[in-house]
């Protein structure tokens, strides 16, 4: 089954260029556009995509508060991956801490759009970790916020799991943490999915924003 994605942007080059690029892939299908925020509810409800491709700015509702409301009131919400111009911008690391599973640069290159989509869409690896550390660095509070500590210590992860998770916040996929610790791919999903129940994330990015919000990873 190909992976299909909804394009939310309120540039219609931008929707287009996207298009073009992704409907190139016999394994990607584009199911439908928005030019605002405030139409990806009703959109993803009836067009159930794997992937919502979601600009940041947008006149009536933002990426950030749009992502906020998907997976507020949709049940098995897409996975979102969020498309910005600046990647050091506060409102790509607000989308990330809303939900988002990533983000991708409007000039990004045919084939990083093309793995970008492909790579949220199987959720076994991180997005652009070196900039999502970045954005920890330069956004997150120092030494990580006090809810996000307390969430942290609340989880109890045990040894192998915190091993995960710094490796998972590294940005390593689960074969290559299972090469890591030499152990079995399906151990480590195993790892992973508790990791992920124990600190209440629907997903890796949302865990490793939760490490770095914590302390429990440094960003730099």
């Amino acid at each position: 089954m190909p992976v299909t994605v909804l394009l939310v942007d309120d540039e219609p080059l931008v929707r287009a260029g996207l298009r073009a690029v992704l409907e190139a892939q016999p394994d990607i299908e584009v199911v439908g556009e928005a030019a605002d925020g405030a139409a990806v509810i009703p959109l993803v409800r009836q067009l159930r995509p794997d992937v919502v491709a979601m600009d940041v700015r947008m006149p009536l509702l933002d990426g950030i508060e749009a992502t906020r409301a998907v997976l507020r009131t949709v049940e098995e919400p897409p996975k979102i991956l969020v498309v910005t111009t600046f990647e050091n911008d506060e409102y790509v690391y607000e989308a990330l801490r809303a939900g988002a599973d990533g983000f991708l640069l409007k000039r990004a290159r045919p084939a990083e759009i093309v793995h970008a989509v492909r790579l949220v869409a199987e959720g076994e690896s991180l997005l652009f970790p070196a900039s999502v550390r970045q954005l920890a660095a330069q956004y997150g509070e120092e030494g990580g916020n006090r809810a996000a500590r307390a969430a942290m210590e609340r989880a109890q992860l045990t040894e192998r799991e915190a091993e995960v998770l710094r490796l998972m916040a590294r940005g390593l996929s689960n074969a290559e943490i299972a090469a890591r610790l030499i152990v079995g791919t399906e151990t480590v999903k195993s790892h992973v999915s508790a990791v992920l129940a124990k600190l209440g994330a629907r997903d890796r990015t949302q865990a490793v924003i939760a490490a770095y919000e914590s302390g429990f990873v440094a960003p730099g």
